[in-house]
């Protein structure tokens, strides 16, 4: 028998659709992959590619090859790129499986190079990251090689963008500058450097292939201005007691916070633990009947408080969901007040917590 959980996520899978539409339509002439790892960003792996190949989706980009196993049990005929983990022991799960290595390093182009057996590989080449990915001296060195160069079968030139989400910041025009002039070396292999920030800097930088991430899940893609994307995600939780205060008391641990009467406190199914963050303890806030609740005192694991003193409250209820992110509360702004991005904050988003899919 099912028990409902306190915690549940509400994923909008026809606004993703609608999401990757408008980024298609963004990026005329680019194929657009879709960048899902991290369970697609706290969202659920298997509902969100499902959905996405209903709409066209052929290519995905994950982060270890764990993730690439658990994509192709669900999608068989799926490109499946694993940006990270190659290395000699892994290899032969590449193969067996048709998973497509990122090479990162000159150790991981010589792994494939002897292992592969002449299977597809992407390359990263690092143009301002300084994360991951062949430095210019790394490419002079593995194009001088003819053996290395012919042993590779490459499909895919890569880089990523550092700040990407400034359109201002003179970093985006020399990363793709740096990237220009080493593809050269590989002038018929397609290349990708956008992601979802860098879809809107323009044609220039969207090359054959498109990796959104954030964007096709609601995030804004900019690190500021108004949000082109559709709502994906709502996060929402239960309300488990409403006390009405007699007196002036603390409220969480560490009595952060005091109130006092006439004041009403409900205590709510979600914390940490579910990925509502500790730090948004006195700064979060809920929506409930399109009234605002502040977060009062601390965020514990599993509970957290509101004060619900507000008449519009009045109604309030045992039993009642309250909405922490989304239906008024943008992803960017709850990520703020709890000094993170948005990435982190959906990234987070617990295993244990209800997926609703429409």
């Amino acid at each position: 028998m099912a028990v409902a959980q306190p915690v549940r996520i509400r994923i909008d899978l026809a606004a993703l659709a609608a999401n990757y539409a408008q980024l298609r339509s963004r990026a005329v002439g680019a194929e657009v992959a879709a960048v899902v790892k991290a369970n697609a960003y706290g969202l659920g792996m298997g509902p969100v590619a499902a959905r996405l190949a209903e709409v066209g989706c052929r290519t995905y980009f994950v982060g270890t090859v764990t993730e690439g196993l658990e994509l192709r049990q669900l999608q068989a005929a799926a490109r499946i790129f694993v940006l990270n983990e190659l290395s000699a022991g892994s290899a032969a799960l590449y193969l067996h499986h048709q998973l497509l290595p990122v090479l990162n390093s000159m150790d991981e182009v010589r792994t494939w190079a002897t292992r592969g057996a002449g299977a597809p590989a992407a390359l990263q080449i690092d143009t301002g990251m300084t994360r991951a990915g062949l430095s210019a001296a790394d490419v002079t060195v593995a194009c001088a090689d003819g053996k290395l160069c012919q042993a590779l079968k490459l499909v895919l030139l890569m880089s990523h963008l550092a700040c990407a989400d400034d359109p201002g910041h003179a970093l985006n025009q020399q990363q793709l500058g740096q990237f220009n002039a080493l593809r050269e070396h590989w002038p018929d292999v397609p290349w990708s450097i956008a992601n979802s920030a860098g879809i809107f800097l323009g044609p220039d930088f969207h090359g054959d292939l498109v990796r959104p991430g954030i964007a096709l899940y609601g995030g804004r893609p900019g690190a500021s201005g108004d949000n082109p994307m559709q709502e994906v995600v709502r996060l929402e939780s239960r309300v488990l007691q409403v006390r009405q205060l007699t007196h002036r008391v603390s409220v969480g641990y560490g009595a952060t916070q005091t109130l006092a009467p006439p004041a009403r406190v409900a205590t709510v199914g979600i914390g940490y633990a579910d990925g509502y963050p500790r730090s948004l303890g006195g700064r979060g806030c809920a929506m409930w009947q399109g009234q605002r609740a502040p977060v009062a005192g601390r965020v514990s694991m599993d509970l957290l408080t509101l004060d619900v003193s507000a008449a519009g409250f009045a109604d309030l209820a045992v039993g009642d969901w309250v909405t922490l992110i989304g239906k008024g509360l943008a992803l960017e702004d709850v990520a703020a007040a709890a000094g993170t991005v948005n990435y982190e904050l959906l990234t987070s988003l617990s295993r244990r917590a209800d997926r609703n899919y429409r």
